[in-house]
């Protein structure tokens, strides 16, 4: 009988990491699913449970868990509830979340209460904020492990996970970032009307914990950028607390210099990453994407601390202008070699041949601490 997976995606940017994961298996034969919230179903952050849709060769459902403002608690519990009532009714094979959104946590903890086999992808990561509480969970919560680096798997047996549930694959998202965009620069530009001449790229979302200091640090952050004269693209914030206050800076900033895109189709961002002069912001497409293309990123504040290491990669608060300011100067149009600590773009293949071992889904159901010390 075929084996029916379920993958969750709540944003633009976990879709970017399941999609390739999701065709492999699709095209190998399993019946493959999305589970589509969050932020996909909030018009002001893009639209982008459209971007789902587009999939070939897939069953797309859609739940709508927030509305703007909610608390997180309060879309976890909605969410918690949304999915139960969907997994009692569908019955999947195996549940695929990724990473540490309030969607994942969710739904991987209904996988396991309900006895539902189920895979986090990217767990056993650092960083800061509530987010890395939240990956752990999952870690916890997941009977499978498909994670980026050797380092995520250690954490993930340091957190009593055995060594035959952990699989190494890399960064999925790599794998479209290491192929051809299918659209061209100029494509790229006429979508989105982005005018000619360099650009970096910033993405600042909300840090959780630091909600009552996020409008400061956005606008000292793009403050420094307008002071640069520099011209950049700017994708707006994800829907955690905190994004109003950001998208109150972006509303200030002047358009000929900003051109502030909601979201952005996965394929033309991975050709508008290719082409920017560097990366400046707090998204993890900076510490990881950015460093894999061979382009400048610079960091800000604590939303990826120690997350990730290379020599393309520089770190700055929001307030340290001076920082910032040197590292547009000297990183401006700077190209690096590809730096690949997360994965060499092989990600949907390993996690195939797991999928494809008759031992994965014969695998018990009841978890047990494993203590690696002894």
């Amino acid at each position: 009988m075929t084996k029916s997976i379920l993958f969750v995606t709540g944003t633009r940017a976990d879709f970017g990491k399941l999609e390739p994961l999701a065709a492999a298996a699709r095209d190998a034969g399993f019946d493959v699913s999305f589970f589509v919230t969050g932020m996909h179903t909030l018009e002001r952050y893009g639209m982008t449970k459209l971007e789902v849709q587009r999939m070939s060769g897939v069953d797309v459902h859609e739940f709508l868990n927030q509305r703007m403002g909610d608390p997180q608690d309060m879309v976890l519990a909605k969410t918690v509830m949304g999915f139960s009532d969907f997994v009692a009714e569908h019955q999947p094979d195996l549940i695929v979340v990724h990473g540490d959104r309030i969607e994942a946590l969710a739904c991987a903890l209904v996988a396991a209460t309900n006895y539902i086999r189920s895979a986090h992808i990217e767990g056993g990561e650092v960083s800061g904020t509530i987010d890395e509480v939240f990956r752990h969970c999952n870690t916890k919560l997941a009977a499978h492990h498909f994670v980026s680096s050797d380092d995520a798997a250690r954490r993930v047996m340091a957190l009593g996970e055995p060594r035959e549930a952990i699989h190494v694959i890399g960064s999925p998202e790599l794998d479209f970032h290491s192929a051809p965009s299918g659209v061209s620069i100029g494509d790229v530009r006429a979508r989105y009307e982005i005018p000619a001449g360099e650009f970096g790229i910033c993405v600042f979302h909300p840090v959780t914990s630091e909600t009552a200091s996020m409008g400061q640090q956005a606008r000292d952050l793009f403050g420094a950028l307008d002071t640069s004269g520099r011209s950049f693209v700017v994708i707006a914030p994800n829907n955690d607390p905190g994004s109003q206050d950001i998208f109150t800076a972006l509303d200030a900033l002047p358009s000929d210099k900003f051109r502030i895109i909601p979201s952005m189709r996965f394929a033309h961002f991975s050709e508008l990453m290719k082409n920017a002069a560097c990366m400046v912001g707090n998204s993890s497409a900076g510490v990881r994407e950015a460093p894999f293309l061979g382009i400048s990123s610079l960091d800000i504040g604590t939303r990826q601390t120690n997350r990730a290491n290379a020599p393309s990669l520089f770190t700055a608060r929001a307030s340290d202008t001076t920082t910032i300011a040197a590292f547009l100067t000297a990183e401006w149009g700077k190209s690096y070699q590809r730096h690949t600590a997360f994965g060499s773009g092989s990600a949907a293949q390993r996690f195939l041949e797991v999928l494809q071992d008759d031992g994965f889904w014969s695998a018990s159901m009841q978890k047990r601490f494993h203590d690696h010390t002894g």
